[in-house]
């Protein structure tokens, strides 16, 4: 596929994306196509100014090898307490075939780690500094209110439920589109305790891989605040507010005993959602084992996501002959979730996926927009919230479908930057 071939494909994708969201809106008439383009076109700029201007990719470049030299010390907590399954020597002779990687011991302890800097740097007023002024571009670019805008702000960083704490005091008063646009941002992106999961997967699929899921985290804002404006319209007058802080620690060694309980708990739940849900892939593919063959293959679950979605992935820019592929992942992380299909991502040998198809797909993944995430908001919102709690319900698979939508534009955006100088 030539590069001006996928471009024209990718904006047909961007408009198809856009046009389904005002079809489904609840109020088409009430869509402000004015801030659609100014979010569309901030989404553009922000894209470009990280992967084009030089003083910004160093900077983020700086930021990977910040990422690595974490790792790094963590890998030598592993060594301590897990040994060789961290990481340490192994004591016996191997295979050169065989791998000592274990996922659980090696990649998931980042989480702990990274958590508890957050918290700390929470504490020392650092991270909501960066909240408050990306909150405050957003509401001047997209005039979005002042709790809508501390929220989407912090979602860059804090995770779906973690986010709306910041502004809990002004939560019930949130308007029908804004509480949406809330969960649509949740969906949409991901945490930085997740970002450095992403990245030791990716390690060998995409250069610099934690600058990618951080940049797809930061363009998917007012992706989502776009998408979410199409399919509930704001028709009231945006809710005012400011950042409140949800947190009361004692002092540093508080916040950053906090932040290591909150990390264990995400490390847990991550282990027993991956045994799970894989499992429950095995047990589907089993059973999809009774029917008959399709062109000489098993049906198997990845194959019938790789169906539905492969339409999905080619509006995104990706070529025919590799949007089953394509689709099967984005299909994953929509009915599983992000790091199975990462993990898919990374396992596909090299010559299945171009490398422009590899770094949409790392976008159009880097989101939190999956079923399993409907209950976990109507779980963390709906406790903040009760009274609203139906609403949280009602808005529920919407929101994954707005999610899902914004990743894509976002990879699609990346797809066309790629060819461009």
């Amino acid at each position: 596929m030539t590069s001006l071939a996928s471009i024209l494909q990718a904006i047909l994708g961007l408009s198809v994306f856009l046009f389904f969201s005002w079809l489904i809106s609840e109020n088409r008439r009430n869509v402000n196509f004015k801030f659609t383009f100014i979010g569309i076109s901030a989404q553009f700029i922000l894209a470009f100014l990280i992967m084009k201007i030089d003083i910004i990719n160093k900077a983020f470049l700086l930021i990977s090898r910040g990422i690595g030299t974490l790792k790094d010390a963590t890998c030598e907590a592993t060594k301590f307490v897990f040994g060789y399954l961290g990481g340490g020597t192994v004591p016996f002779l191997i295979d050169d075939s065989a791998s000592t990687f274990i996922f659980a011991f090696q990649a998931l302890p980042m989480l702990i780690v990274i958590s508890a800097i957050s918290m700390l740097l929470f504490h020392w007023r650092i991270l909501p500094f960066l909240v408050r002024g990306f909150s405050l571009v957003l509401q001047r670019t997209l005039n979005v209110g002042g709790a809508l805008g501390v929220c989407a702000a912090a979602k860059v960083f804090l995770g779906q439920t973690e986010a709306p704490l910041l502004i809990r005091p002004y939560f019930t008063k949130l308007s029908r589109s804004e509480l949406f646009s809330v969960m649509t941002a949740g969906m949409a992106t991901t945490s930085a305790s997740i970002m450095v999961v992403y990245s030791t997967i990716l390690e060998n699929t995409v250069d610099n891989p934690i600058s990618h899921i951080l940049t797809a985290s930061i363009i998917s804002i007012p992706a989502a605040i776009t998408i979410s404006r199409l399919m509930v319209p704001q028709a009231e007058t945006p809710s005012s507010g400011e950042l409140i802080n949800p947190y009361n620690f004692s002092g540093s060694m508080d916040a950053i005993s906090q932040g290591a309980s909150d990390g264990m708990k995400l490390y847990l739940n991550i282990i027993a959602m991956l045994i799970v849900t894989l499992a429950l892939v095995a047990l589907v593919n089993t059973i999809l084992e009774c029917f008959p063959n399709i062109a000489g293959a098993p049906i198997t679950l990845q194959r019938i996501l790789g169906l539905m979605m492969s339409p999905v992935t080619w509006l995104m820019g990706i070529s025919w002959n590799e949007a089953s592929i394509a689709g099967n992942l984005l299909g994953t992380k929509t009915v599983l979730n992000e790091v199975i299909a990462f993990i898919e991502l990374a396992a596909l040998p090299k010559h299945l996926l171009s490398k422009h198809s590899d770094l949409i797909m790392v976008y159009a993944l880097c989101g939190f927009a999956n079923l399993s995430s409907i209950g976990i908001q109507i779980g963390g919102l709906g406790t903040m919230a009760p009274e609203r709690r139906s609403e949280i319900i009602a808005l529920g698979f919407k929101a994954v479908i707005a999610g899902t939508l914004s990743s894509c534009m976002s990879g699609t955006i990346v797809g066309i930057l790629y060819w461009v100088g």
